[in-house]
């Protein structure tokens, strides 16, 4: 059956409309605040035994939610997430009938994936490729991922107080992260205005009709796990509240078609530090006031609440309810606690709804007999600290209104004026650059040497493969190439960029050490926007080059530099003229390679001799090792775990225990399978563990290459 969507409803005046999932403002009043609305009578009697029979994820609800059949959803498995019994919990507190509502189970771990499943899936089939959205942790998450799935283009923009392993996670997404050093309100005010300006489609959050109306499957879920039977309440952390508004819908629309006897009561909890509907809610307003946030929860930090806490205090006050605050220290207790109850980890943010639990039963709010259901909203999620570096973050400055929550700050510039140089800093920074040449000395040097005039974002790539797909990923405003590359040249990348009509208008500049022929400059100059040749031509010239093929003009740093542009081009040419030079004169990095298989050492020692940088030595046991390091101590050690008379753990704890060796840098290579317990214990004395079955020999060489001329 398909969807019984037929129209929209203003939530502030009232005034009907017709049915637009895509409708940003009445057309009456002007207002965001709207609401999807159905043909309830005509949903079927037995849908309770048609879903029955239906796939278990949130798409299985079609006839409540608006989109056709014809809409094809982007999905990642989301929905259906467990309903567990929490009966460690009613053990401490003394209280039967606790459930689990564990979100962690989503694509990404939290409930946000339901809104980006929706929100998404909405935007592809109107044919929308790029978006902007404004977001305190979660949401960025989802939108990524699902955004990826899609071939959406996403900006995020955060404040700078997000962990910087959530920015990087975002980015490993293929996601345009922006960080504002400011509060999420400004983040979203600079995120609104970006899109303005570049005609993209921005979030709306809870305003819009996607977003609000994935959170309703939230309480189908809950209903129907519980045999078709509503809870006496429903509890969630709330940040802007988008979470409780689509639950709140969910059990009203239940309740309208006669599926549930009653509309639970909301425990809306807040962290003190960011409160304001609490505050709102404990004077009895109708309206919260904005707040400076002071949390360490980053994902709760929304200040400003607007019409959603106008609608759950409604709620509260029609069918009962409370709003609770808890301090950051309660949460990382609760935190602990539902760990050890429930064998549960979860993030800050959800632990702020079990925090709230105890303040629900503390106030009794909660009674006896009462069916309590908790949303544990999301896991922690994980990044590598070091798998992307910072340049995939953009940074903007923004000052605040406020200092603390109990003082005023001297704004030295009006907030209007901020924005705008934020924007300008902005327009700057997304302009990208992509390098690509095998040698790190160069790309590094042509990095910094643009970033010295411009704060342009420089990616570099060191093979043809990884260029193209950096190219293809990241869509740079320049490429920078070398023609003299392993496996695949300057040529090929260049016809292979040309060739794809996603990245044939990209301009190239061509810097290479190459002599070139007659007919290969003739080739070149059709392709490209000019030729360099390395360590013959003007720095200053390059970079007027660049910044005139980009649109702008060179600027010279406001701040005093420890370094002269002049002397830094003057160092730069000396260093691209002498490179070679310098490479072949000094003594080379020795590799100690100790792998028990011959052929893995042999491929091995192949890659870090092919450019004839490095010496390299092969050991196929450990007591080969010991008298090869007993002659010589190399300058890095490649390590199986694996060998025939002894373990590689033992050989690195004997490596460390030699004073000789216990400074020399360690990589592991092995095609063993390790636990988190070994894993932990590697990361502690080697610089890095890569996988046999699944490492990238030319991101390994590049990681040795850096490692070793560092």
């Amino acid at each position: 059956m398909d969807t019984l969507f037929n129209s929209v409803r203003c939530l502030e005046c009232g005034h009907e409309m017709e049915a637009d999932l895509y409708g940003s403002r009445c057309s009456e009043c002007g207002s965001g605040w709207l609401d999807a609305r159905y043909r309830y009578e005509a949903l079927p009697a037995n849908w309770p035994a048609l879903l029955a029979s239906r796939p278990t994820n949130l798409w299985r609800y079609r006839e409540l939610l608006p989109f056709p059949d014809g809409i094809r959803p982007v999905s990642l498995g989301e929905g259906w997430t467990p309903l567990t019994p929490a009966e460690g919990l009613e053990r401490e507190f003394e209280h039967q009938g606790l459930w689990i509502k564990d979100e962690r189970q989503q694509p990404t771990s939290s409930f946000k994936d339901r809104q980006a499943a929706l929100t998404v899936s909405a935007l592809k089939a109107r044919g929308i490729d790029e978006m902007v959205l404004a977001s305190t942790g979660n949401a960025a998450a989802a939108y990524a991922a699902f955004c990826a799935r899609a071939g959406i283009k996403l900006w995020v923009f955060l404040t700078s107080s997000v962990p910087a392993e959530k920015m990087r996670e975002l980015a490993l997404y293929g996601a345009e992260v922006v960080k504002i050093t400011g509060t999420y309100d400004q983040a979203k005010g600079i995120a609104a205005n970006f899109a303005a300006r570049r005609g993209i489609h921005f979030d709306l959050g809870a305003k819009a009709l996607p977003g609000k109306e994935s959170m309703k499957t939230i309480a189908f879920e809950i209903v129907e796990q519980m045999g078709w039977r509503a809870p006496d309440w429903y509890i969630q952390a709330v940040s802007g509240g988008i979470g409780p508004l689509g639950v709140l819908k969910g059990f009203t629309e239940l309740y309208q078609v006669g599926l549930i006897d009653r509309i639970p009561k909301l425990g809306i909890v807040q962290v003190q530090g960011c409160a304001p509907m609490v505050q709102a809610w404990q004077q009895g307003l109708s309206q919260a006031e904005p707040v400076q946030p002071d949390t360490l929860i980053t994902v709760l930090a929304t200040g400003d609440p607007g019409f959603s806490y106008t609608i759950l205090k409604a709620a509260n006050d029609e069918h009962g309810g409370a709003m609770v605050a808890v301090s950051d220290g309660e949460a990382f207790r609760a935190m602990r606690r539902l760990a050890r109850t429930e064998g549960l980890s979860v993030e800050p943010a959800a632990s702020v709804a079990f925090a709230g639990l105890e303040k629900l039963f503390e106030g009794r709010f909660i009674t006896s007999g009462e069916q309590v259901v908790i949303n544990c909203s999301g896991h922690t999620f994980s990044a590598e600290k070091h798998t992307l570096e910072d340049r995939y973050v953009l940074n903007l400055e923004m000052e605040t209104q406020a200092a603390s929550t109990s003082e005023v700050a001297t704004v030295s510039r009006p907030y209007q004026e901020g924005l705008t140089e934020a924007l300008k800093q902005l327009d700057e920074q997304v302009t990208s650059i992509v390098v690509i040449d095998d040698n790190p000395h160069d790309s590094r040097l042509i990095r910094r040497l643009l970033q010295s005039y411009k704060n342009y974002r420089v990616f570099e790539a060191h093979n043809g493969p990884d260029g193209i797909d950096l190219v293809r990923q990241r869509q740079p405003d320049l490429v920078v190439l070398d023609l003299t590359l392993p496996d695949m040249d300057g040529f090929s990348i260049l016809s292979a960029l040309k060739a794809d009509e996603r990245t044939r208008e990209i301009p190239v500049i061509i810097i290479s050490a190459k002599t070139l022929t007659d007919e290969e400059r003739t080739h070149l100059r059709r392709l490209t926007e000019s030729i360099w040749q390395k360590g013959n031509f003007s720095i200053q010239e390059l970079i007027h080059h660049v910044v005139d093929v980009m649109g702008g003009e060179v600027e010279q740093p406001d701040a005093p530099l420890t370094t002269t542009p002049r002397e830094i081009v003057d160092k730069m040419t000396e260093a691209f003229a002498w490179a070679s030079k310098e490479t072949a004169s000094k003594e080379q990095p020795r590799i100690l390679v100790v792998d028990d298989n011959r052929l893995d050492a042999r491929l091995l020692r192949r890659l870090f001799e092919a450019r004839q940088r490095f010496k390299v030595a092969e050991a196929h046991s450990t007591a080969e090792a010991l008298a090869a390091l007993a002659e010589t101590t190399p300058d890095l050690i490649i390590l199986d775990l694996v060998l025939p008379d002894g373990s590689g753990e033992e050989l690195l704890k004997s490596l460390r225990n030699r004073a000789e060796t216990r400074d020399v840098p360690v990589i592991v290579v092995s095609a063993k399978l390790m636990d988190s317990a070994l894993r932990a214990e590697l990361a502690e004395q080697t610089d890095s563990v890569w996988d046999k079955g699944t490492m990238d020999r030319s991101s390994l060489l590049a990681h040795v290459e850096t490692m070793l001329s560092e």
